[in-house]
């Protein structure tokens, strides 16, 4: 058995070093940068506007971003926040300090890098989404992936077979996902923050089986179910009010933190700049090694965190009640900066300013590691509440990201197996909930942390494949919206789906 888990390790650092290293990356990136380029630069360009019809619209009176104009979809801010709930997570804490401790502070840099470019990742991914959308039996809205795969890649020339494999693999990667990075995993990071925090002197167990994980595990269990098992609506209820509460309450404590250790601040922006480009101060390591670590782990641990290229948030922003696909995609830009650019920077700045990491070195303090770095920052500012919040925090944003990974992994088993197949999967996720509680080995993890990763390439191929597409949708919108021509809007690929909306448009104008 140990020789089977031993090949089977083997066999996944492979996988995952390919899919996590530089080929991906490069793929990323790559894919990142030519749809910037495509766009004009449009997260740049279009600032104003695409602020104005996000975050900005929450404050406008009657805003359609917040309406719901029937069950069967969930408001653009819910999608948003559904969204979010699943990319906020473990990634932005543990995720982050794991880039700075590995990489160095400059791994900072590159995952600003990631961002910027993954702005118009996710953008695209999500005007493909809402373009490719349809009904599902239920009325409901289902889109992905699979859906722009299938019916967009798949209606060119000689690429009918090819994209039917690639939407088939990516539902089987995010089924795959959803279980370990979406959900034990996530768990399972609640767990040990829970038990560090709160019962660090308690020890209850019987044999092997720790009962304190046991009791956590099943509190979680009756929570989610609870959650899960009401659907996308009451997922998206749940997130709509979680999220920003959880959110605003982490920048605001994590401003006071940094704040008090103003004088730090200038000195750990520096330390971003000199080590995205610099080397990290570690005996033995070549120049050119030190240099790719710290891009990779910039890049890797921001992709981790909000997800852009992966296509996994486009199966819940395309539920929403939007009618233009390039207005969903304008949340996905937001998406995308607010979860690393505000909340991945905020992080960051809290490690570098609690005095955990050197300066002058890039190196971590001594008995300073991934797992307690940014809680013994919040512990030095906030003394022992300092640690529970982070606990409560952790529980939080990994909690909802099990939350949003539920409905990611129900709409995958929607397009393998029909409305039927969701019902047992949603048991079963809500189950293993208990396994991520007890789970003990780093494999599971890892694996999943792979599937994870196998998700981007047939996404991306999709992407890349129909980015005119996506350009032909943004010119359009551009034209109508902010020109003022007078053109016909492009809304769905299908003429039934396109009259509806064209209609709703014509009566809300």
């Amino acid at each position: 058995m140990d020789v089977i888990i031993e090949k089977i390790t083997e066999v996944n650092g492979i996988l995952n070093d390919f899919i996590w290293g530089l080929p991906g990356l490069v793929l990323l990136i790559g894919t990142g940068v030519l749809l910037t380029i495509c766009t004009k630069v449009f997260q740049v360009s279009h600032l104003k506007h695409w602020w104005q019809e996000t975050i900005g619209s929450l404050f406008k009176k009657d805003s359609a971003s917040t309406k719901k104009t029937d069950k069967k979809s969930i408001s653009q801010f819910q999608a948003l926040c559904t969204a979010l709930a699943a990319t906020v997570g473990t990634g932005n804490i543990a995720g982050v300090a794991a880039a700075i401790v590995i990489g160095g502070p400059g791994a900072v840099f590159w995952m600003w890098i990631a961002a910027f470019l993954g702005m118009m990742t996710n953008f695209s991914e999500n005007v493909l989404g809402i373009y490719y959308r349809r009904r599902n039996a239920n009325g409901e809205w289902s889109g992905g992936p699979m859906y722009y795969l299938k019916d967009g890649l798949g209606k060119k020339k000689g690429c009918k077979t090819v994209a039917t494999v690639l939407a088939v693999l990516f539902a089987c990667f995010a089924i795959l996902a959803s279980f370990g990075i979406g959900n034990m995993g996530q768990v399972n990071k609640i767990v040990l923050n829970m038990e560090r925090a709160f019962f660090s002197n308690v020890s209850w167990t019987v044999g092997n089986l720790n009962l304190i994980n046991l009791c956590i595990g099943l509190a979680l269990l009756v929570i989610g179910g609870l959650i899960i098992i009401g659907g996308l609506q009451r997922i998206a209820s749940v997130a709509e009010c979680v999220v920003p509460i959880m959110a605003a309450s982490y920048v605001v404590l994590g401003i006071v933190a940094v704040g008090i250790n103003y004088d730090l601040i200038l000195p750990a922006f520096a330390s971003i700049f000199k080590f995205a480009f610099g080397i990290k101060a570690v005996a033995g390591g070549a120049a050119g090694v030190a240099i790719k670590q710290v891009v990779v782990q910039g890049c890797k641990r921001g992709v981790f965190s909000n997800e852009a290229g992966l296509g996994s948030s486009v199966m819940v922003h395309s539920s929403s009640n939007v009618k233009e696909p390039v207005r969903q995609g304008m949340w996905g830009i937001f998406e995308v900066f607010f979860d690393t650019m505000i909340v991945c920077t905020m992080t960051a700045l809290i490690a570098l300013t609690s005095g955990a990491i050197n300066l002058d070195t890039g190196l971590a303090a001594e008995g300073v590691n991934d797992a307690t770095l940014i809680s013994q920052a919040f512990g030095s500012v906030f003394g022992k509440p300092g640690e529970w919040f982070i606990a409560v925090a952790m529980l939080l944003f990994a909690f909802t990201t099990v939350l949003g990974w539920s409905q990611y992994g129900s709409k995958a088993v929607e397009y393998l197996f029909g409305e039927k197949g969701v019902k047992v999967y949603k048991i079963i996720f809500v189950l293993m909930i208990i396994s991520g509680a007890l789970m003990t080995s780093s494999l599971a993890w890892d694996i999943s942390d792979t599937f994870n990763g196998f998700m981007m390439v047939p996404n991306l191929i999709g992407v890349v494949s129909l980015f005119p597409l996506v350009m032909k949708i943004t010119k359009n919108y551009v034209d109508r919206k902010i020109r003022k021509k007078d053109v016909t809007p492009i809304l769905s690929y299908d003429e039934g789906i396109e009259a509806e909306m064209a209609e709703t448009l014509t009566q809300e104008s």
